[in-house]
């Protein structure tokens, strides 16, 4: 089976930083697949790559079989890839509504039908109930919320989230995994994320890649990933469990 994500020897480099450093792995369709790593690992570059907002010095990006590394973000996002980012920044002025239709209008020509999908993916995320707040006045948990809502309105086959967990209690994150679950197993959503929440990888992947200064140090199951001794002594800082 062609996967729906790929990337061979992906790299990239700042000045005299090598964020990312030949990076490979892949990501089949309705998979749910965890980056995970200490903070500067690489793992937003490689987002930032994926998603089109930046270039890859060397490597190949692979989407659906064809090849995106090095588009424009725009062009990725209509290729079906969509991503959320660790700071949330909704449109703040806006209803949380209004900034799902504005999603919904990258393939919805009609303002009366994109209104009624973004009010099916508010339903879907918990916030049809507040459809007519304005950005600005929402929870961390809600805008979190709100931010993979404007991305699932652009209709993605795959979904980067980025920390989407992180500042969360742990009710709010259960409260998450559960809304992700829903998406990948009853939508057959592929999602890739970065997270830090170790207890929500665990109960969302089916694989993890471990990343340490740009390189890729582990790839498996999450059950094995937390017994690697590589990964226990660059992120986890504890015995293998």
């Amino acid at each position: 089976m062609t996967a729906l994500l790929s990337l061979k020897r992906v790299s990239k480099r700042f000045r005299g930083l090598l964020a990312v450093d030949g990076v490979s792995f892949a990501v089949s369709a309705g998979d749910l697949f965890a980056i995970i790593g200490p903070n500067g690992a690489g793992k937003t570059t490689l987002f930032n790559m994926i998603a089109g907002a930046i270039v890859p010095d060397q490597g190949s990006i692979n989407f659906a079989g064809k090849p995106i590394g090095g588009l424009p973000a725009d062009a990725v996002c209509r290729r079906g890839i969509a991503r959320t980012f660790q700071i949330v920044r909704p449109f703040p002025a806006l209803t949380v509504e209004d900034n799902v239709i504005i999603g919904a209008l990258l393939h919805i020509r009609d303002v009366g039908k994109a209104r009624t999908r973004a009010g099916e993916i508010l339903r879907s995320l918990d916030l049809f109930e507040q459809r007519n707040r304005i950005a600005a006045t929402l929870t961390l948990p809600d805008r979190k919320r709100l931010e993979v809502a404007r991305a699932l309105a652009t209709e993605p086959r795959l979904l980067l989230l980025d920390e989407v967990m992180a500042g969360l209690r742990p009710t709010e994150s259960d409260r998450m995994v559960a809304i992700l679950r829903s998406l990948n197993r009853d939508n057959g959503l592929t999602i890739v994320l970065i997270e830090h929440v170790m207890r929500a990888v665990m109960a969302l992947a089916s694989n993890v890649l471990v990343l340490d200064h740009g390189i890729a140090i582990a790839q498996g199951k999450p059950e094995a990933i937390v017994r690697d001794s590589a990964v226990v002594q660059s992120y986890l800082g504890a015995e293998p469990v």
